[in-house]
Parts: structure tokens; C-alpha cells; sequence
């Protein structure tokens, strides 16, 4: 059987599409449909690692959201921008090229025989294929090289939802603009309308809600509120810009840096849903301030920025607070940037041979052409302070990272984990490193701190650094952060079921195109 499909398209970028997509799919798994996302093709380094190798951040939380296991059908294409004008391009989880923008799209024909067939093989196997769009479907000059919008709720014939963004304002030239500029067959592809991000009381909006449907000719299915703290996934930097604030008395204060090509920032997620913490991004030394912790996270260049880091003056200042005890973790290219320094002799990531690095661990990284994205175990063999707690037990991540680091010559760190799984098959390797008195560390595997047990000793030494025996630690949640997580998609889902006319819309799924 041939699952029935729902697409969610976008007046502009940011719009709230995937979330949307998120809650539609919690919605209808909690119905007992099988469901799964699809995004033809996703812009982010936000990548998460799946069953055969890397998507997008946004379709796996979609498909956690649904109850499944994620797969690399569900993001066939992931753009991940290494500079302005060039991205890497991912193909079915794999690097397939890197390339400059003005070259993409002479790949369009093999990339659209990829997404059709990953979007055949996904309706296959189940109900409903919720489909995210990318950007907006009125972006007059991308339509004859589509692969994302249109082309695809042509292919699937699937009805579509509109959405806006009314927090940005302008919802009605958004809404009408974009039908109106759609040719004919395209806009009755469009079978409702979503106004998203609705602030205040949604009755003072039935007047443009008529004015909407009366002038855009499709309905409106909903008005949803603008959600605070949804406890869900972000799809990319933009969340995180504007988040610099002067940290609040009370608690702890971590600050996390914000690179310009900042990536899988969601590790520090269960950080910012545990209270009596409280993260900030910051960009400037100024804003750093004097966090109880420093944290360093992934990026898509590590070379480019670690150069930024240094002529904008943060690693003078992160090491200077360093010097001073305040605890600095690196995650990835963050862990990257915490030796002496980087070297790319084959120039896979820069021009350059070599960049140094902030010097706060004895280890160098290594650039080389094959790129690791595996889904790992890990056991703690290692480690001062805190960690002597953790000996032995195992935790569970992923990596995704180009380059292996390593002790500089003549010294001999603790090594933090031994990779004891890759992909279900056993490995050893070793990852990770730390300071002789474990305050400063930094490893390859993503998701440490979706770990109760690893989280709370962690911030329990920032609260008593002398013992971290945690006497006085901050109110963590007795719920385990796995159960945070599916209750914010249970929340999420009670929100737009109830802004949407569900009866609505589950009809647009068996009208016919």
C-alpha cells in the first residue's frame, strides 16, 4: 500500500515548519498510524547520524517524535555550508561532493532520482509521509532547478499546508503573496493555511482569518500560539542568535561558544532543560563574563573557526578564565580546538597547513579524507575529578567528525572513553581527553549530556569544584531526560492539535488532486 502523504511548506524561512512537521507526527503516531518525515533536501549543520549514516537534525527528532528509528531516506539531500558560496553534499548519509553553490544544481537530475525513490521507499512502509518543505515555494527564480518544494507535492500529489509567520509580521503578504505568485496548477496544490507563532489573545484574529480565506481562496486550519521553551530539537543556529543575555543571579551560568558555523548545539539541550541552570550563546569576550563552565561545541569548519576565535579575542579570554579554574569542555570540533594546535596537510578542510589551537590540553589534531559518522558506545576509563565517579560506565552517542587527535609527542593525558561499539560491531579506540584535574576535556562523542548520571555529576562539580561531591547541587528533574524529551513532544503535539482543525484536515488526506 501506498501511504498517504501531507506536505508542510513554508512562506519564508523559519516560518515553524518543523515543528509543525514535528507535532503532525506525534499526532498521528499517537492515533496508531505509521508515520514517518521527509525533507527532500535540508540546509544545516545540524546533522544527526542514523541507520546509514548522516541527516538532518529536524527529520530525525520528526521521527523520534513518531516513534521510529531514523533513516537516511528521510533526508536524502543534507546541504552542510562550509563557507558562503560551497557546501558539503550528502547523499543517502554519505559525502557525496563539496561544492560551490553555482555548481549544485548541475546534479539536479541524478539528485531528484535519489529523493523520488527515497520518498517511494518511505511510503512503502508506512501510513503517512509527513513532508517538509524547504524556504519558501514562491522563490520564482529556484523553480526550474526544485527539488524540495513543488517538484516533490507534485510527485507525491500530496495536499499542502501553507504556513506563516505572524510573529515576524507581515503574515498577509506572506500567506497572499506567495499564492498569488504560484501559477494556478501549483496553488491548488495548497489545501489550507496555517497562520504560526500567534502571540496574545487569538480571538482578536477571527477578522483575518476571513480576510485570508475570502482573498487567498484555501482555508485556514488553525491559529497556533506562539510555544516558549518547547523543549524540542532547533534545526539550525538561527535559534541560538540573540541569546547573549547577562547571566541571572542564582544558579549556575554556563556560556556556550557561538561559532559562525556552529553545529549539533542540541547536545547542550538537556543542560537548558535542567533547572537551575541557565546556557547562553555568546559570540564577543565581553559577553562571556565568569560562567561557572565554558563549553566549546561542534562546528562544520573547526580551522575557520579557531581563527575566528582568536582575532575576535575569545580565546584570550576563554584562557584566561581557564587559568583561573573555570571548567572549558570541547564536544567534536570544540574538543579539536582545546590542543596546540590542528594540522591539515592535505588541505581537506583549509588552505592552511596548520592552526593553533587554544593550548589547554596536550593533543593535536590531524586532518585526513575519510570522515567518521557512527552511531558508538563508549565506556570511561579515565579522568581526574569528576570522572573518577564514572568509571565503567557506559554511555551512548554518535560521532561525526573529519580528522583524529592524539597526544603530543611526549605527554600522556588520560584518555576518557574507550569506543567499545561502532555500527553494532565491537571496537576499542580510544576518545577523549582531560586535564590533570578533569576540569578542562573534550571527546568526539556527541550526546554526553543526555545522560542523567553523566549530567549531574558534571554540574555537581561546577556547584562544590573542591569535592564535586555535589553537597549543594541545583534542583535537577527526578525525570530522566528521555522522559523530558517525550513529554515535550506530547506537549507539542496538545498545542497544534488543539489551534488545528484536525477534522479538516485529516479530510485533505483522502481528497483526491
Amino acid at each position: 500500500m501506498t501511504a498517504r502523504t501531507l506536505m508542510v511548506m513554508g512562506a519564508s524561512s523559519s516560518a515553524g515548519k518543523s515543528l509543525l512537521v514535528t507535532a503532525l507526527c506525534r499526532i498521528y503516531a499517537r492515533r496508531g498510524w505509521k508515520v514517518a518525515p521527509f525533507k527532500a533536501q535540508n540546509m544545516s549543520n545540524n546533522a544527526a547520524v542514523c541507520r546509514g549514516g548522516e541527516i538532518g537534525r529536524a527529520q530525525a527528532v520528526q521521527a523520534f517524535a513518531a516513534g521510529i528509528e531514523p533513516s537516511v531516506e528521510m533526508n536524502p539531500v543534507l546541504l552542510k555550508p562550509e563557507a558562503d558560496h560551497r557546501s558539503q553534499v550528502v547523499v543517502l548519509g554519505k559525502v557525496w561532493e563539496t561544492l560551490p553553490a553555482r555548481r549544485y544544481y548541475d546534479y539536479k537530475q541524478s539528485l531528484w532520482q535519489v529523493v523520488a525513490s527515497s520518498l517511494d521507499q518511505l511510503r512503502a512502509k508506512y501510513d503517512l509521509v509527513v513532508i517538509e518543505g524547504a524556504g519558501s515555494p514562491a522563490e520564482l527564480n529556484l523553480h526550474k532547478n526544485d527539488i524540495v518544494n513543488l517538484a516533490v507535492a507534485r510527485y507525491a500529489r500530496s495536499p499542502s499546508l501553507l504556513v506563516g509567520d505572524i510573529d515576524r509580521g507581515g503574515v498577509f503578504a506572506q500567506l497572499l503573496g506567495t499564492l498569488w505568485l504560484l501559477e494556478p496548477e501549483d496553488r491548488r496544490l495548497i489545501r489550507g493555511l496555517i497562520v504560526n507563532k500567534f502571540r496574545g489573545d487569538i480571538r482578536l484574529f477571527t477578522e483575518g482569518v476571513k480576510m485570508l480565506e475570502e482573498r487567498g481562496g484555501a482555508p485556514v486550519l488553525g491559529v497556533v500560539p506562539y510555544l516558549h521553551d518547547h523543549g524540542i530539537a532547533e534545526e539550525d543556529a538561527v535559534a541560538v542568535e540573540g541569546q547573549s543575555a547577562l547571566p541571572e543571579t542564582g544558579g549556575l551560568d554556563l556560556v556556550v561558544i557561538r561559532l559562525p558555523r556552529i553545529s549539533n548545539f542540541d547536545d547542550f539541550d538537556p543542560l537548558v532543560m535542567t533547572p537551575g541552570v541557565r546556557v547562553r550563546y555568546v559570540d564577543a569576550p565581553e559577553w562571556i563574563r565568569q560562567p561557572h563552565a565554558i563549553l566549546l561545541p561542534g562546528t562544520k569548519s573547526t580551522m575557520a573557526d579557531l581563527l575566528w576565535l582568536h582575532e575576535r579575542g575569545l580565546s584570550a579570554a576563554i584562557c584566561a578564565l581557564a587559568r583561573r579554574g573555570t571548567p572549558v569542555v570541547g564536544v567534536c570540533g570544540g574538543y579539536q580546538m582545546l590542543g596546540e594546535r590542528i594540522l591539515d596537510p592535505l588541505h581537506v578542510e583549509s588552505s592552511r597547513d596548520e592552526v593553533p589551537g587554544l593550548n589547554l590540553l596536550p593533543i593535536q589534531t590531524t586532518f585526513a579524507g575519510a570522515k567518521a559518522a557512527y552511531r558508538s558506545e563508549a565506556r570511561v576509563i579515565g579522568g581526574h575529578g569528576f570522572w573518577q565517579g564514572l568509571k565503567g560506565q557506559t554511555l551512548s552517542g554518535y560521532e561525526i567528525h573529519m580528522g583524529q587527535t592524539a597526544a603530543v609527542e611526549g605527554a600522556a593525558p588520560d584518555a576518557l572513553f574507550e569506543i567499545i561499539q561502532r555500527e553494532g560491531m565491537s571496537a576499542r579506540l580510544a576518545d577523549g581527553f582531560c586535564s590533570p584535574d578533569g576540569r578542562i576535556f573534550g571527546c568526539y562523542l556527541h550526546g554526553l549530556f543526555d545522560h542523567d548520571g553523566f549530567r549531574r555529576a558534571w554540574l555537581a562539580s561546577l556547584v562544590n569544584p573542591e569535592t564535586g561531591d555535589g553537597a549543594v547541587q541545583p534542583a535537577f528533574p527526578a525525570a530522566a531526560f528521555g522522559d523530558l524529551r517525550r513529554a515535550a513532544f506530547d506537549r507539542l503535539a496538545d498545542a497544534v492539535e488543539s489551534a488545528l482543525d484536525m477534522a479538516r484536515l485529516d479530510a485533505l488526506l483522502d481528497e483526491p488532486l
